[in-house]
């Protein structure tokens, strides 16, 4: 499946949120309001206050709260409720962040040294957890439906990072497992996003199938781009540590055509350098690059943002449509 044409959005706005969303920019930035309002009303210690100022929502892409409004905009008008669950959302994402520099060890998130690396796990958790009790209380003011998907999204998630960490070493691991994976840890939030956008908009049955699809194939484009990055990625770009998928020994789309190409012998040597990837990881690098599996795991985020683009054809032009189809292009970039 090809990609259409696109426009080319340039320039940056603000708050390090994609050009894509500029049609919802100040939408975004009342989610970052209401964020920043939700954890201020809570934290009245000086240290605990300064902990969640260092979570910085403000520098995030605000890639989730973005395809919710830009979803509901498809479909009707954004209102309050959009804004409340956008930052639900959002929330939700970074207390996961929170939890993954933990698991992974991580140095640097969003230009800045990790919770984690500054103040020790124990901290980084309990901010996390602390992240998600305010996600509790916002959602008990919520309509059913709403919170019903926001509390099946993040059980998703949950499931596909204990499913990672389960599979860690498996390098039996096959295509469509890796696919399963990242469709819970990643892609359902996404989906979850562009529903409860269009759900929140009243918008019929086909539009919220619609845009619940797009929103699941952007997100697994967005994760095997993501694993993309983690291996030839520039840290000084991305803003965080890379290289923690091969250090944690997680297998990726990348690795697993690698060594479903490889003859016996080399997948023999290739597991040895996957065991140990801080002393092979060039080694390694250059065998991904010239066994093509670097190329096919852009082609598969491809074809997978592609699926995206075409369910968004069904539903009426909009400016709101135009910057959908242009952030699954915006994802594509990302890893070259």
């Amino acid at each position: 499946m090809q990609l259409p044409a696109h426009r080319d959005i340039s320039g940056q706005s603000a708050e390090g949120a994609p050009p894509v969303f500029r049609p919802v920019e100040h939408h975004l930035d009342e989610v970052r309001e209401l964020i920043a309002q939700q954890l201020n009303a809570t934290a009245t210690d000086g240290d605990i206050q300064g902990l969640l100022e260092h979570v910085s929502f403000q520098s995030g892409k605000m890639i989730r709260p973005g395809l919710l409004l830009l979803a509901s905009a498809c479909c009707g008008k954004i209102t309050d409720k959009h804004i409340r669950v956008a930052a639900i959302v959002e929330m939700i994402h970074n207390a996961t962040l929170l939890h993954d520099d933990v698991i992974d060890e991580g140095q640097k998130r969003r230009g800045r040294p990790t919770i984690n690396s500054l103040r020790g796990n124990e901290l980084a958790v309990l901010v996390g957890d602390f992240l998600l009790s305010r996600v509790f209380r916002m959602c008990s003011e919520l309509e059913p439906q709403a919170a019903k998907v926001i509390a099946e999204a993040t059980i998703r998630v949950c499931e596909g990072e204990l499913r990672q960490v389960v599979q860690r070493r498996n390098w039996r691991l096959s295509e469509p497992e890796y696919i399963d994976i990242i469709t819970d840890k990643s892609a359902a939030l996404f989906s979850s996003c562009c529903r409860l956008g269009a759900l929140l908009s009243q918008a019929d049955k086909l539009q919220v199938r619609l845009l619940a699809e797009f929103g699941l194939n952007a997100g697994i484009a967005f994760q095997i781009t993501d694993d993309l990055l983690d291996i030839v990625g520039d840290e000084g770009e991305t803003g965080k540590t890379l290289g923690s998928d091969a250090d944690k020994n997680k297998p990726t789309l990348a690795t697993i055509h690698l060594l479903r190409n490889a003859g016996a012998e080399q997948r023999e040597i290739i597991e040895g350098w996957l065991a140990d990837p801080v002393n092979s990881r060039a080694r390694l690098l250059d065998m991904l690059d010239s066994h093509g599996s670097l190329e096919y795991s852009r082609r598969r985020a491809r074809e997978y943002a592609a699926g995206a683009i075409e369910s968004l054809s069904r539903l009426a032009e909009s400016d709101a449509r135009d910057a959908l189809v242009e952030t699954a292009h915006f994802i594509l970039r990302r890893a070259g």
